[in-house]
């Protein structure tokens, strides 16, 4: 399950997918339909522009990334079916162009295909047809044709494909037919237990061989962890190091490897990444791949999915059983590359093959480190934390006039102070009142100056399509096991009350004027987002246990602080907690006075939420309640732990989307949860939540859609393992001195990032 993990906490998502800086739009139609290259337009200096970024995760793949930093690696190098404007419009006629006006200026928009929706008035099946231009290539010179676009399709729907793409999710005519009788070796074996004699779908060698492997990588991380431990001076013995790395009650190696099996079950692949003090998965399990990524046919499934429709060499058709506000943004996928990615023999339309074996993407996982396309730079390497890029002299929109682009990883204060002294010319620091502080001196202003932007530094800013929020895992967080009774969502709300009161003096002492509070768990760049002059709007956990508002106008902050805690204390005691003389004296079986928060502040406090967890934990402490906050020094910590279930409590952003579907997030129809999706983070399981999630989908029309969000997001908060704190704005900064402004992406915006015409962009 680890494939949105990172991707969808931090910045949130593909189907959660638009990046911190790259964009797959465009508004410069090239001018000579031969080469595909504008001959005005020739990469002219080969001083390398360099970007600052925080880590890659190496997975460079338009399929498998997980990563927004990861995500912005491959859009250098890839092309996009469907582009947008600049307000997040998606862009039907790309071939021809069309010309929208924003800000007072004209745009014109091109992409690489048009697209038509029509309507089968005999089946009432939903008909998206896309024509592909014919004139592009790859950056190696094949040719885009369709047979690049379904087999591209055709991975993303794979029935063991991982990614986050929800494509799959769509209702595509045959695509539950396509995936059906299918799961993987790895799945099944371990579905299936060590005493199984049942044969059917794998041998007893191969059963034989893999609890061989697991128990032996389990135990073998065991002993590691334990050594690491007491090497380090967490703990003394094997109980200490088993207690320091969160699974206290192992005594011994075998007891810590029998609690990593119960906590990870299938999922060796996270249990070792999760809990890694040394080697990787290749060294403790070196052949995962063989069971984790290979199909076996349990049962009968189609060849094909009859609603992907290839009409000739650039003409295809997506036919959808039902309407899906959503299925435009999901149908605009990456064009990948089939001959590199994929293979040209084994496509076939005709006879139902399509790039590769069902059920084997081997071939394009191979490709996850080293992406290409029809993007405006070549992938050249990653070496050293720096991604290394050459100008594709074969671009659509013409030869990018910067030849060498540098994408260059380091921390987050590295990358202001990069600008600063040279060494990084474009960069997206957190926009905290510090950083404002620190451009202005830089360019010589005062600190109470207006302006930001200056001689030395430039500043462009935009609302963030997403938000900060501190989720709550309702499997972790619940009285007697069971997450959706009145008890357990009163047990979250004791804690999301005290949190959500602090997070006023936070937000505003960590960014200032560039971020605000929100009430909803949506970002307010969404049209779906409920605005404060709503009738029904109301603050977040602002109402104590019999429904009646906690503060009143008069109040001071202390008092505020004060009624909070004590509506906290109301919450505690309608939770089967014992609370005498204002403090909580012991919790109802299945519950506990002490829970985890963990917060990716860098070990230092650096997060725009510490701050409210800090206070929080001081203020729960005075009514009997610990809140351990964990301030972690990697990040990566956090969505590992996540995926582990070890975190009852945590603080992140949500990336989101031009549309404001739920389904990823909150969705639990299948299995608890959408298939790639990241309910698994909260664990949420309603039925009226489902039906509103499909509702919502289901209909064209915005002002009923965002109704029923409404309603969602009324859920959401009730369940309360969401607490909205933030909005804040996104800055990318320039070196005035270095980079020519003049050539940057005019009218930057949420949707549009600078990235968005990057083959302009040159170097003073």
């Amino acid at each position: 399950m680890k494939n949105l993990k990172k991707f969808v906490a931090l910045f949130l998502a593909l189907a959660m997918c638009v990046c911190v800086f790259a964009a797959c739009n465009g508004n410069k139609k090239p001018e000579d339909s031969t080469n595909n290259a504008n001959p005005g337009n020739t990469a002219t200096n080969d001083k390398p522009l360099v970007v600052g970024y925080s880590n890659f995760n190496e997975k460079f793949s338009p399929f498998f990334s997980e990563t927004a930093y990861d995500q912005d690696v491959y859009a250098m190098t890839a092309l996009a079916l469907l582009n947008s404007d600049r307000t997040g419009a998606v862009i039907q006629k790309g071939i021809e162009g069309e010309t929208i006006a924003y800000n007072g200026t004209d745009y014109t928009y091109y992409g690489p295909a048009d697209l038509t929706i029509t309507e089968d008035e005999a089946t009432g099946y939903i008909n998206y047809d896309f024509k592909l231009r014919d004139d592009i290539t790859f950056s190696d010179g094949e040719k885009i044709t369709v047979d690049d676009v379904i087999f591209s399709m055709y991975v993303l729907c794979d029935p063991t494909y991982d990614g986050a793409s929800t494509l799959f999710a769509v209702p595509i005519l045959g695509m539950n037919e396509y995936r059906a009788g299918m799961d993987t070796l790895l799945n099944l074996i371990f579905k299936a237990g060590k005493e199984n004699t049942d044969f059917t779908y794998f041998t007893e060698e191969q059963q034989t061989a893999f609890w061989t492997a697991y128990d032996a990588a389990t135990l073998a991380l065991a002993n590691e962890i334990i050594d690491f431990c007491i090497e380090a001076g967490y703990a003394e013995d094997a109980a200490g190091a088993a207690a320091a790395w969160g699974f206290a009650g192992a005594n011994s190696a075998e007891d810590l490897a029998a609690m990593l099996t119960e906590a990870y079950g299938a999922d060796v692949a996270g249990m070792i990444n999760t809990e890694n003090a040394g080697s990787t998965v290749e060294d403790l399990f070196p052949n995962l791949t063989d069971y984790s990524t290979v199909g076996v046919k349990t049962g009968d499934s189609a060849a094909k999915i009859e609603g992907i429709q290839k009409i000739d060499d650039y003409n295809m058709r997506v036919v959808l059983t039902e309407v899906d506000a959503t299925a435009i943004y999901q149908l605009g996928v990456v064009i990948a590359p089939l001959h590199y990615y994929g293979n040209d023999s084994l496509f076939d339309y005709d006879n139902n093959k399509f790039g590769f074996e069902k059920g084997d993407l081997s071939s394009v996982r191979a490709k996850t480190t080293v992406p290409m396309g029809a993007g405006p730079y070549k992938f050249l390497k990653y070496e050293n934390g720096v991604v290394y890029f050459e100008a594709n002299e074969t671009y659509y929109r013409g030869t990018p006039k910067t030849k060498y682009i540098n994408f260059i990883e380091g921390s987050d204060a590295d990358k202001l102070n990069g600008i600063v002294t040279g060494t990084i010319d474009i960069t997206d620091p957190s926009f905290s009142a510090d950083t404002v502080k620190a451009i202005k001196a830089a360019n010589g202003l005062a600190e109470d100056a207006d302006e930001v932007s200056g001689s030395k530094i430039t500043v462009n800013t935009v609302d963030n399509l997403g938000y900060g929020y501190i989720g709550m895992s309702a499997d972790s967080m619940n009285v007697g096991g069971v997450k959706d009774s009145e008890a357990s969502k009163n047990l979250r709300k004791a804690f999301a009350t005290v949190l959500a009161v602090y997070r006023d003096v936070a937000i505003d002492s960590y960014y200032g004027e560039r971020a605000s509070v929100i009430n909803y768990p949506i970002s307010n760049t969404s049209w779906a987002a409920p605005q404060a002059t709503d009738a029904d709007y109301k603050v977040a956990f602002s109402t104590d246990v019999n429904g009646k508002a906690i503060y009143t106008s008069d109040m001071d902050t202390e008092a505020r602080y004060a009624a909070a805690l004590e509506a906290a204390l109301g919450y505690f005691e309608a939770a089967g907690y014992t609370v005498e003389n204002g403090k909580v004296t012991a919790a109802p079986e299945g519950a506990s006075t002490s829970y985890e928060l963990w917060i990716p502040a860098d070990g230092q406090g650096d997060h725009p939420s510490f701050m409210i967890v800090t206070l929080a934990s001081e203020a729960l402490a005075k009514i009997g309640v610990e809140l351990i906050v964990k301030d972690l020094a990697n990040s990566d910590d956090l969505w590992d732990g996540i995926e582990a279930g070890n975190v009852p409590m945590w603080c992140a952003a949500w990336q989101a989307t031009v549309d404001p579907d739920m389904y990823q997030i909150y969705f639990s129809g299948n299995d608890n949860q959408a298939a790639g999706g990241s309910n698994y983070m909260y664990d949420i399981a309603d039925e009226e939540l489902n039906k509103l999630i499909l509702a919502a989908r289901a209909s064209f029309d915005q002002s009923y859609r965002k109704t029923v969000y409404k309603q969602c997001l009324d859920i959401v908060v009730d369940w309360a393992v969401e607490i909205p704190v933030y909005q804040r704005q996104n800055a990318v900064i320039f070196s005035t001195e270095r980079v020519n402004m003049a050539t940057v992406t005019p009218d930057i915006t949420t949707f549009y990032g600078w990235m968005s015409e990057i083959e302009n962009t040159e170097l003073n």
